[in-house]
């Protein structure tokens, strides 16, 4: 098989290969290749040591923070590669990173210590490809299968657990029975791993194409993640809305939705506060009273716990929030797109046609009809240029502190209080009239 490299790293191997040196593009930059797609980066391995690539290269552009991993890093066409010493690890004490590494001249013992078969893949254009544990076979069929045993390449990483979903959910990969098996009973090690980690993995798989599947058949892993979903799995809703129990219901909206970061995230927390929020009333019927509210406030918490950035966290909690708020009144209809916020009402109307497919089909024609005449509600406002917020306000809170108003608070309340009326359509988005409006406020007691 031949695979076309750029050739700063072609130049790289031919340098090497030239000092009686083996080296060979390898991993994920192969795999991709192999797959036809377009590789984001290029890693070398090669037989040279790491003081042996140095005089080879001889490169003014090196860097050498990690020699004693056995990298260097060189800048070549203002791009950055690396390259890597043939290794085995040493022991693994915090199921992340080996306590020291061990260098050898036999890619074979190299690749044995990578984590799927679909990686531990070499090629160079005088060698071609290098596939010592059937990873182009496993990549054709479209399996993820680990290296040697999985038991043991979970317990070096953590990490690989939420690596192999991730592969499954992107690529649409089967895992292969015994990594499926080991994933499973290895996944308590993902307390060890990193928060940061955890949340890039975590998102990428809900991102994936395939995340429906494997949320569905991994549950107890995702659980390790987040604790509430052993409280969804299997919590069957005794409702006439609903045909599927909390988190399959979830995981429906989850695949519903576009593969966003705050949509995926969103349809995932919207319901966690169900099970905490069941009540069963005198005639077998479950409700969920109050439930966004506490699905909010486990989004929020869990989050900030995952180190999610503060746009994620503040979009995320907002259309958990609003997500099943229903009003039918045009002042309420107003009032509900200035809450959500004119930037996030396409999102928030995906995500309720989304929650209503995964619920009953006897309600789909009714609840979908009202979510169009949401959505021409606000197509309506925002065609009128209605952001309904109290940045487009056409007063401030330096215009009010001209006309008598010295107190913060009495400040906020009045700005607010002359939103609220230009959104219910009382009175007009107009300086003049809201400056009188506010100076008639002046005149009351609690603005003095």
């Amino acid at each position: 098989m031949e695979i076309t490299i750029p050739s700063a790293v072609d130049k790289i191997i031919q340098k090497l290969e030239e000092n009686g040196y083996e080296a060979y593009a390898v991993g994920g930059c192969v795999r991709d290749s192999v797959m036809g797609k377009v590789p984001s980066d290029w890693d070398i391995c090669t037989s040279s040591l790491p003081e042996e690539t140095l005089e080879c290269l001889n490169a003014e552009n090196i860097i050498k923070n990690g020699l004693k991993h056995g990298t260097v890093t060189v800048r070549v066409d203002g791009e950055n590669y690396e390259i890597t010493t043939f290794r085995t690890d040493g022991e693994y004490l915090d199921n992340r990173h080996p306590e020291s590494v061990t260098f050898v001249r036999n890619l074979k013992e190299d690749l044995a210590r990578r984590d799927f078969t679909m990686n531990a893949l070499a090629y160079s254009n005088s060698r071609g490809l290098q596939d010592c544990f059937d990873g182009l076979k496993d990549i054709e069929n479209g399996i993820i299968r680990c290296v040697g045993s999985p038991d043991r390449r979970f317990g070096e990483d953590a990490l690989r657990i939420l690596r192999a979903l991730r592969f499954s959910s992107v690529l649409g990969f089967e895992i292969e029975k015994k990594t499926a098996k080991s994933i499973r009973k290895n996944a308590y090690l993902l307390k060890n791993i990193s928060v940061e980690r955890i949340m890039s993995e975590f998102v990428r798989i809900l991102c994936g194409k395939n995340a429906e599947r494997i949320l569905l058949e991994y549950p107890d892993v995702i659980a390790e993640i987040l604790p509430e979903v052993r409280n969804m799995a299997g919590f069957e809703q005794h409702n006439p809305h609903h045909v599927y129990d909390v988190w399959t219901h979830t995981v429906k909206v989850i695949a519903g939705v576009r593969p966003t970061k705050t949509l995926r995230l969103a349809a995932l927390f919207h319901d966690m506060g169900k099970p905490k929020a069941f009540k069963m009333d005198e005639k077998g019927v479950g409700h969920f009273k109050g439930h966004p509210d506490i699905s909010e406030k486990i989004a929020e918490s869990e989050l900030k716990r995952l180190k999610s950035d503060n746009r994620t966290l503040k979009d995320v909690c907002k259309l958990v929030k609003y997500h099943d708020v229903r009003p039918y009144v045009n002042k309420s209809i107003r009032r509900y797109i200035a809450n959500v916020g004119m930037d996030m009402f396409e999102d928030m109307l995906e995500l309720k046609r989304a929650d209503t497919r995964a619920q009953s089909p006897a309600y789909l024609e009714d609840t979908l009809k009202y979510i169009d005449f949401l959505e021409d509600m606000y197509r309506s406002e925002k065609e009128k240029n209605n952001d309904f917020t109290l940045k487009t306000l056409k007063i401030n809170g330096e215009d009010l502190k001209k006309i008598g108003f010295s107190d913060g608070r009495a400040i906020g309340y009045c700005l607010n209080t002359l939103l609220l009326q230009v959104i219910d359509g009382e009175i007009e988005n107009n300086r003049d009239i809201l400056l009188e409006y506010a100076g008639n406020m002046t005149q009351r007691e609690k603005f003095l």
